[in-house]
Order: structure tokens, then C-alpha cells, then sequence
């Protein structure tokens, strides 16, 4: 019976404990209605999380019988120009705060919130000893002068000990506060003097080695702060190297360092497909491939409904057979005649593949542009012009080529509608133009007529190589 007693007050425990979800209870001094809305952070964008109207009485409440996920939230007053930030840990949820908006810093008080009690005492701190020290460098910094700057130098040294200081205080007495996890993420990694025998990129190898170490990749609470977006925005821009393959490795190994937390793994996977799916970089599609693959396709990417996971597959499908640096999907097209003309059997050492549509507004800008390179300097070099018409009928198509001259180019459509070209060259707009090697090898693609020309130039100057 005793047994069974014990396992009933279990459960019992355990069940308060899920049904207590979240109760903030807001007591704000100058205003007597309104709405107060909840936010939270996700990278560096903001999400709602709840709202409440306030009261005759300046009280608002905010409640549900399910937690907020841990993170920092924004609190926004009404009319939504002003707002505070505070702390939600995965338990603590259950408080009152007292807002006075004559001093949101200094005279706003949590109670029976610990961590927001740390969490302003914080804010007083950056409030009295940051920004009237940074006044002071900032005073001495615009005056230009070598003197100056070497004034300020110990000024900045010293408020950088006195903030990292206060953050070892935190984390000292309080390791497992959110709190202690955000100080910790923002810590920046301490490189050692230069060893006997190392080169001078001993530096950055060892910052880069040691970029993580103090990021816990498994607190889930991180995600709901700007922090993880931006170290890794750092890492990605800063410190790795700008090709693909440097950058899949790096990917795969912090993707690996978040497994043990779904919400972090969530973040990081989706942060790296959307940064590389949108990168305005040429040839950055090869990661958002890559983490299709490796992270869609084998279904951990648990948060997505079959539908969107299915237009997540089948764009990266359509990028696949057009990275840079495979051989270019075959054409067997027609000329203007309605003679078969083929891709790999138009010889020359460089191709530039045009696809355009006689009646989109661009096109018409962009290909007398592209004739102009051509005859100016392009022709010498050895390329070959290939233009396909995507859209407009036989005559707008023939009589614009007419119009504009385009007598030097090789000119192909697809009236049987057999070549499959839009998925194999990932063509939904138009211009889309690639670059390609004597052997049908993609150079470049998605260039504008100045960019093409500087990449043939730099081509030429290599010997007709590409260098990584």
C-alpha cells in the first residue's frame, strides 16, 4: 500500500508539474489598458508567444497550462515602441513582474524569479558601467589622434575585464542558469601566445579549433536568443573557408555537436539549408544539396509536414544535375531550321549557354548586352554563344534574334517538349546563364555580363583553369 501511495504521489507530482504550464502576471505602474504582447527570440528575428489586454488595475495576465520554451523574451508594452527583455527557463515560469516605465532597467523587479533578478542586475551593471565608460572611449576615439586611441586602449581593457568578470561571477554561482549558458556562448576563445616553431596563421587556427568549446550545442534554450545565429554566421563567414566542400565538413561537424537536442539540431540544420539555398554566392547551392540529402532525405528533419519536406526534396533535386563543377545535362535540342542540334557536339573552348524568353522584359535588356561582350571580346576567346528559348512563340522568338543581330549564336529550342531542360538546368525565370568548359564541365553559372567577363578573364589568366 505504502508502494503504491509513493507511486500515486508520483504521478500526481509529475502531472502538477506538466499542468502548470506557464502564469506571468505584469503590474505596470502607468497604464490603466492596452494590450501587452510576448515575443522570443529565433536567430535574429522575432516570434509572438502570447498577449494579454491589461486591466483598470495595470494588470495583465498571461497563462497556459503548456511551458514556453526556455530563451529570452521580449516583452512589449502597448503601442509596441517600447519593450523589455527577460529570462524564461524551461521550469521557472511561474512569476510576477512589477513594470515601472519611467525606468524599465532600474525600477521594473521580478519576483520569485531568480534568474531575472540575475538577469537585471546585469542590465544595471551594462546600464552604470558600460555605456558610461563606452561615452568616454567613444569621446576619445573621434578625436582621431594616435594619442587618443592609445588613451582609450586601457579603457577598453578594463571594461572588458570588469564585464567578463561579472559574466565568471554568474557562471560561478549559478552553472546551470540560463543565464550562465548565454555568458558561456559569448565567451570568446583565449589564443595563446605563438609557440616556438608555428607559423603565423597559428592565430586564426586555434581560434577556429576552439570556437565552440564554451557553446553548449545541446541547451535547446540557446535557440530562443540571437546568439547561436550569429556565432554561427561568424564561424561560416569568417572562419571557414568560401568553398563547398570546406563548408559541408564544417557543417557536418557542428550539425553533429547538436544530436543530443532536438531543438538545436532543428535550428542549425535549418539555419545552414536556408543560408545556402539563398546564398547570393555562386556555387553555395552545392551545400543546400548536400544538407538535402544528408539531413531531408533521411528523415531527421522530424518537423516538417510530408508536404513541405517533399518541396524541400524536390528543389534541391532540381539544383543536383547543375552544380558547378559537373558536366552539363545533355541537350538534344532543335535550330531555328528544325534541324537536331546537340550540346556535346558544338565544339569550342568555352560555352555560354543562354536561356531566355523573347518576351520577358529582362531578357530583352540583358541579351544585346551579352551579343556586345561577345563580339567585343568574348568571340576571341574562344567561346561559343548558345541561346534556347524558353517562352514567346517561333516568330517573337526569330524576329527578336533578327532585331538584335544575334547572328553569331547557335540558336535551339525544344518544340517537342523532350529535353527535360528545366529541371536539369534549374530554369523557372529568365536569364539564366552558364558557363561551360570544352568538355561541357560548368565553370559558373547565374552570372550578369560584368561578371562573366571577369570570370573569362580570370580563366584566361589561369590557363583556363578553375582555381578553388
Amino acid at each position: 500500500m505504502r508502494k503504491l501511495m509513493i507511486l500515486l504521489a508520483c504521478i500526481l507530482c509529475h502531472w502538477q508539474l506538466q499542468a502548470q504550464g506557464y502564469q506571468l502576471t505584469f503590474q505596470l505602474k502607468q497604464y490603466k489598458g492596452g494590450q501587452l504582447a510576448l515575443a522570443h527570440y529565433m536567430g535574429k528575428s522575432f516570434y509572438m508567444a502570447d498577449s494579454a489586454q491589461i486591466n483598470e488595475q495595470g494588470i495583465a495576465i498571461m497563462k497556459n497550462k503548456e511551458a514556453l520554451p526556455g530563451g529570452i523574451y521580449i516583452v512589449l508594452l502597448p503601442g509596441r515602441q517600447r519593450y523589455f527583455e527577460m529570462l524564461l527557463d524551461n521550469k521557472d515560469q511561474q512569476f510576477s513582474i512589477a513594470v515601472d516605465t519611467s525606468d524599465l532597467i532600474n525600477k521594473t523587479v521580478f519576483k520569485t524569479s531568480r534568474e531575472n533578478e540575475i538577469f537585471q542586475s546585469y542590465n544595471k551593471f551594462l546600464q552604470k558601467e558600460v555605456s558610461t565608460q563606452d561615452k568616454q572611449i567613444n569621446a576619445l576615439l573621434a578625436k582621431h589622434t594616435a594619442a587618443d586611441s592609445a588613451a582609450a586602449r586601457p579603457l577598453q581593457q578594463g571594461l572588458g575585464k570588469r564585464l567578463q568578470d561579472f559574466r565568471n561571477g554568474v557562471i560561478g554561482k549559478y552553472p546551470q542558469s540560463l543565464l550562465t549558458s548565454i555568458f558561456r556562448a559569448m565567451k570568446e576563445p583565449e589564443v595563446p601566445a605563438t609557440p616556438a616553431g608555428e607559423d603565423s596563421t597559428f592565430g586564426y587556427r586555434y581560434y577556429k579549433a576552439h570556437y565552440w568549446d564554451s557553446v553548449n550545442l545541446n541547451d535547446g534554450r540557446l535557440v530562443r536568443t540571437d546568439i547561436i545565429e550569429r556565432k554561427l554566421n561568424r564561424y561560416f563567414t569568417q572562419l571557414v573557408a568560401m568553398d563547398p566542400d570546406s563548408i559541408i565538413v564544417e557543417a557536418d561537424k557542428v550539425v553533429e555537436k547538436t544530436r543530443k537536442d532536438k531543438e538545436m539540431f532543428k535550428f542549425v540544420v535549418w539555419w545552414l539549408t536556408y543560408t545556402y539555398e539563398t546564398s547570393k554566392y555562386m556555387g553555395m547551392d552545392a551545400v543546400f544539396v548536400h544538407m538535402v540529402e544528408k539531413y531531408y532525405v533521411s528523415g531527421d528533419a522530424y518537423w516538417l509536414k510530408d508536404d513541405q519536406l517533399n518541396k524541400i526534396i524536390s528543389r534541391a533535386y532540381s539544383m543536383a544535375p547543375n552544380l558547378i563543377g559537373q558536366q552539363a545535362p545533355p541537350l538534344e535540342v532543335k535550330d531555328t531550321a528544325q534541324q537536331a542540334l546537340s550540346l556535346y557536339t558544338t565544339k569550342a573552348k568555352y560555352t555560354v549557354l543562354v536561356f531566355w524568353d523573347p518576351t520577358c522584359g529582362h531578357c530583352k535588356i540583358e541579351l544585346p548586352r551579352l551579343d556586345s561582350a561577345y563580339n567585343a571580346n568574348w568571340k576571341n576567346k574562344g567561346v561559343a554563344m548558345i541561346g534556347f528559348k524558353t517562352e514567346g512563340t517561333k516568330d517573337e522568338w526569330q524576329g527578336f534574334i533578327k532585331e538584335h543581330h544575334l547572328t553569331g549564336w547557335i540558336h535551339a529550342w525544344d518544340p517537342d517538349a523532350q529535353s527535360n531542360y528545366r529541371r536539369l538546368y534549374d530554369v523557372y525565370s529568365t536569364p539564366v546563364v552558364y558557363l561551360l568548359d570544352e568538355k561541357k564541365k560548368i565553370l559558373a553559372k547565374r552570372l550578369g555580363v560584368e561578371q562573366l567577363n571577369e570570370f573569362l578573364e580570370k580563366l584566361e589568366s589561369r590557363g583556363g583553369t578553375v582555381h578553388k
